[in-house]
């Protein structure tokens, strides 16, 4: 087994969203946490077997230790992928859980769930081909009736996976209901290897609840992270010192928002950079009195300057109210 213990010491990871955890955003966690392990959004192996040259694969100096995930089905192309990944890798996790309809009907994300064959042929030949530690995220089954997470993690294993993460829910619940951690808890008496438990770990709270409940060997924020970058530092401080940090305030989420917008644009230009940022604009901006007017005006929007100045102005409103 491959030594997978030192990427994995900070106990919470960054988990893989596609069109989220761009260069910037694992950038941005990185600032707030030294240690934990941040994940790309899911890359495609169809995509990278014909474009090499992606944003996708950018990564800073400082960015270990980060995992980058593929996605596909098709066993070869997979690990020609993962090879060439190596070059920025410090870890290679495959997709086995995305829900997503585009996804599952090519057979790739969850759609590996209902072939468990496959998904074992695809982790055993990428592993074959690859000199860091292999990974795989995936869900508790496809449905309610087809919870088989306990003997996929174990074909996992089999394979060669140092690394399991494991979302709580079946692709059939997308992200709707509740995560049942307690499952996770089943997986990790039935391997050997590292589990981490993902699905509605928002806050310290959760955080330390999923723990109890998963017995798991550490967290994967995903969508926690939004409107909150210091969530996985907050999370850490409280693991390793009992040290309870409060969530950024509503000045710390606009400033947090400016800065990641200023460094979207400096990635992708401004143009690109204001388009991709307007998906974050809900977490950043929310928890005030007329939060959603504001949000209105935002992805109207296509200046830097202009936005800047009405994210500045929302601190000087609620300020000015406050007063």
């Amino acid at each position: 087994m491959s030594d997978v213990n030192g990427l994995i010491a900070s106990r919470v990871s960054l988990a893989p969203m596609a069109g989220i955890t761009d260069y910037v955003l694992r950038s941005l966690v990185r600032e707030h946490s030294k240690t934990c392990l941040l994940t790309t959004e899911m890359i495609s192996s169809e995509a990278l077997n014909q474009v090499k040259d992606t944003s996708m694969t950018a990564r800073g100096e400082n960015h270990s230790p980060i995992s980058y995930q593929l996605s596909g089905h098709k066993p070869k192309m997979i690990a020609d992928c993962a090879e060439y990944l190596q070059q920025f890798a410090d870890m290679i996790d495959i997709n086995m859980g995305c829900p997503v309809n585009k996804v599952v009907k090519g057979t790739d994300g969850a759609g590996l769930m209902r072939k468990p064959e496959l998904a074992e042929e695809i982790a055993k030949t990428v592993k074959s081909r690859i000199k860091i530690p292999l990974s795989v995220k995936f869900r508790l089954g496809y449905t309610a009736d087809e919870m088989n997470f306990v003997e996929f993690g174990e074909r996992m294993q089999e394979a060669g996976a140092d690394f399991i993460t494991i979302h709580a829910r079946t692709r059939s619940q997308m992200y709707s209901g509740k995560a049942d951690w307690k499952k996770i808890a089943e997986l990790k008496r039935s391997v050997d290897i590292p589990v981490f438990a993902n699905g509605d770990i928002v806050s310290i709270e959760t955080a330390e609840k999923c723990l109890e409940e998963s017995q798991a060997d550490g967290i994967a924020i995903g969508r926690g992270i939004l409107g909150d970058i210091t969530l996985i530092s907050r999370i850490e401080r409280y693991l390793n010192k009992g040290e309870y940090l409060p969530p950024p305030t509503l000045e710390e989420k606009i400033e947090g928002i400016k800065k990641h917008l200023i460094k979207e644009v400096e990635f992708r230009g401004e143009k690109f950079g204001i388009n991709f940022t307007r998906k974050f604009y809900p977490y950043y901006v929310n928890g005030f009195s007329g939060a959603s007017k504001y949000r209105g005006a935002l992805v109207l929007m296509n200046n830097l300057e202009e936005i800047l100045a009405t994210l500045d102005s929302i601190l000087f409103e609620t300020s000015s109210k406050i007063c």
